[in-house]
C-alpha cells in the first residue's frame, strides 16, 4: 500500500485567467503563434528551461535560464570543466542565503544580470505603458537574442502566492496573450496569460522595497565583458573600497598640494584601505590537472591571447607608465602601496589562487571549508610548440581529499623558475600591481578629478584617463569595471531599487 507524505504535490492552474501550455487550447495556440512567427524566442529558453531549486530562487533561476539561452560565457566553471549559470553562482549582488529566505529583489537582479555580463534594459511599470510593454514582449518573442523576465504578483491571475519572477516565452497576437514559462514548475505549468492582465500583475506595489514591480529586457553584449579585470564584493571589505573610491577620492582632489601627477597618484594610492587587493581582482583561466596535459584547447589559447592583449594595451598606456614610476619611487612607509607589490609574495598568490580554484572546480566557492595548498610551482609552459603561457601549479587538500590545480595566465616576458625557490625570481608574474591600479584609474568616473584645482594638471590628468582614445578591447574592459563599480556604489547606498540603468560610460 502507498502512502501519501505531508506536504504539497502541485496547484490547480486557476483557468480562467490562465490557459495550461499543454491543454488543447493552449497548443492551439502555440501552433498559431508559431505561424505568426511570434515563438522565436521560445526554442531556446525551452532547451534551458529549469525549476527553481528553492521556494525563493524564482529570479536566480529565471535569470540563470535566459543566460544559458543566450550563450553568455560565465568565465568560470560550475562542476567538473564545464561553465555554465547555476542559480549558486549568482552571488555577487545579494548573499544566496538571504535570497534563499526571503527571496531577491527586482533592483538586485537587475544588479545579478549586468554582474553576469549580459546587456540589460529594465523598467518597473511607473516608467513604461502597457502599449510599450506589448511592443517588448513581440520584439523578444520574435527573436532569439532576446529575452524578456517579468515580475509580477501571483494574485491577479487567483494564483496561490505572491512575488514572482519568470521569463515570457512567446506571444498569440490574435488573443493578447503571453507564455509564461514558470520556473516554479512544481507548482504550475506554463501557461498563458492576457498582457493586459499580466501588465496589471506587474503594476503592483513590492512591499519590501515600496517600488513597482516590472520587467527585464535581457540581450547578449557584443563580447564578453571582464576579459582580464573584475571587481568582487566576496570580501566584507568591499563597502569601504567602493566608498572610499566613489566618494573620498574626489574629495581628495581638491586638496590645494596637488602639483602633478606623481602628487596625485600619491595621494589616491598612499590612503588605499587595508583590504583593497580584495576587491579588483585578475582572471585566470583555471582547470583540473587531469583536465587536460601540457597542450591547451584552442578555446583556451583564444581567451588567453585576448587576456594579453588587454595587458599589454594596459602596459602601452601612458598612464601605466606615471603608476610604474610611482610604484618605484615610493617608499617603506606607504604600507597600502608596498601591499600592492605582488610580486614580493608570489608563493602566497600562487598557493590562494590555486585553493580558489579547487573551490570553484568543486562548486565550493566562498564555502566555510577549508582548502590548503601544500606546494605551488610557478612555470613557463610552452604550449603546443607555440609561445610561452604561465602555469600556476598546485595540490589543494581538503581534508583526506587531494586535487591537482592548474591555473593559467598571461605569459610573462621575463624568465620564472619559481619552483622552491625564493619570491625574489619570481618577479615578473602578472597581472602585478601596476597593471591593476591603471585598470582601476581609468575605470574611476570622469568626474572623479573635476575638484582638482590647477588647471594645467586638471587636463593632463583627464588626457591620461580619457577612455576615448583607449583601443577596442581595452576601451571595454575598462567600461565594464565602471558599469560594476557603479552598481556596487549604488549597493552601497542602498538606491540599486531607484536606479535601474547602468552608468553613462
Amino acid at each position: 500500500m502507498r502512502m501519501a507524505m505531508a506536504g504539497l504535490y502541485k496547484r490547480a492552474l486557476p483557468t480562467p485567467p490562465a490557459i495550461d501550455f499543454a491543454s488543447s487550447d493552449g497548443k492551439q495556440l502555440f501552433m498559431e503563434a508559431i505561424q505568426n512567427g511570434t515563438m522565436e524566442g521560445f526554442y531556446r529558453l525551452i532547451s534551458y528551461f529549469q525549476t527553481q531549486s528553492e521556494p525563493a530562487y524564482c529570479g536566480l533561476a529565471s535569470l540563470a535560464m535566459v543566460l544559458n539561452a543566450l550563450a553568455i560565457d560565465p568565465g568560470r566553471k560550475w562542476k567538473g570543466p564545464w561553465r555554465w549559470f547555476d542559480e549558486s553562482m549568482l552571488d555577487c549582488c545579494e548573499p544566496l542565503e538571504k535570497v534563499k529566505e526571503k527571496g531577491i529583489s527586482f533592483g538586485k537582479l537587475v544588479c545579478l544580470a549586468y554582474c553576469a555580463g549580459a546587456k540589460v534594459e529594465a523598467f518597473r511599470t511607473n516608467q513604461s505603458t502597457l502599449d510599450d510593454f506589448r511592443k517588448f514582449v513581440v520584439r523578444c518573442s520574435a527573436s532569439d537574442d532576446c529575452h524578456m523576465i517579468s515580475s509580477y504578483h501571483r494574485a491577479t491571475f487567483k494564483q496561490t502566492g505572491t512575488g514572482h519572477f519568470s521569463p515570457i516565452g512567446g506571444y498569440h497576437a490574435g488573443r493578447d496573450m503571453a507564455l509564461i514559462l514558470d520556473v516554479a514548475r512544481f507548482k504550475y505549468p506554463p501557461h498563458w496569460v492576457p498582457v493586459s492582465l499580466l501588465w496589471e500583475a506587474m503594476d503592483n506595489i513590492d512591499e519590501a522595497t515600496g517600488q513597482r514591480r516590472g520587467f527585464l529586457l535581457i540581450s547578449r553584449p557584443h563580447r564578453d565583458p571582464g576579459l582580464l579585470y573584475t571587481l568582487s564584493c566576496k570580501h566584507e571589505s568591499w563597502v569601504k573600497v567602493a566608498k572610499y573610491l566613489m566618494d573620498d577620492v574626489p574629495n581628495l582632489m581638491k586638496s590645494e598640494d596637488l602639483k602633478d601627477v606623481n602628487k596625485v597618484l600619491f595621494t589616491v594610492f598612499s590612503s588605499l584601505p587595508s583590504n583593497f587587493g580584495e576587491f579588483i581582482k585578475w582572471i585566470a583561466e583555471v582547470r583540473r590537472r587531469e583536465d587536460g596535459n601540457q597542450n591547451l584547447s584552442e578555446e583556451e589559447k583564444g581567451r588567453l591571447a585576448l587576456k594579453e592583449e588587454v595587458l599589454k594595451q594596459v602596459q602601452e598606456t601612458s598612464l601605466f607608465k606615471h603608476v610604474v614610476s610611482f610604484l618605484s619611487s615610493v617608499n617603506s612607509c606607504c604600507r597600502n602601496v608596498q601591499a600592492l607589490r605582488y610580486e614580493s609574495n608570489l608563493p602566497d598568490i600562487a598557493a590562494g589562487v590555486c585553493c580558489q580554484g579547487a573551490e570553484i572546480l568543486a562548486g565550493k566557492f566562498g564555502s566555510p571549508e577549508r582548502y590548503c595548498c601544500r606546494e605551488t610551482c610557478v612555470t613557463n609552459l610552452k604550449a603546443n610548440g607555440e609561445k610561452l603561457i604561465t602555469l600556476v601549479s598546485g595540490t589543494v587538500v581538503n581534508g583526506s581529499s587531494e586535487q591537482g590545480v592548474d591555473v593559467l595566465v598571461p605569459s610573462c616576458p621575463k624568465k620564472l623558475n619559481c619552483c622552491g625557490s625564493s619570491s625574489s625570481s619570481c618577479i615578473g608574474i602578472y597581472p602585478a600591481g601596476n597593471d591593476v591600479l591603471t585598470a582601476l584609474l581609468l575605470a574611476l568616473p570622469p568626474q572623479t578629478w573635476s575638484g582638482i584645482k590647477d588647471e594645467r594638471l586638471l587636463h593632463e590628468i583627464s588626457s591620461l584617463l580619457s577612455t576615448e582614445n583607449l583601443p577596442t578591447l581595452l576601451q571595454e574592459e575598462v567600461l565594464h569595471l565602471r558599469r560594476q563599480l557603479h552598481l556596487l556604489k549604488k549597493c552601497q547606498d542602498n538606491k540599486v531599487e531607484e536606479d535601474l540603468g547602468a552608468p553613462s560610460c
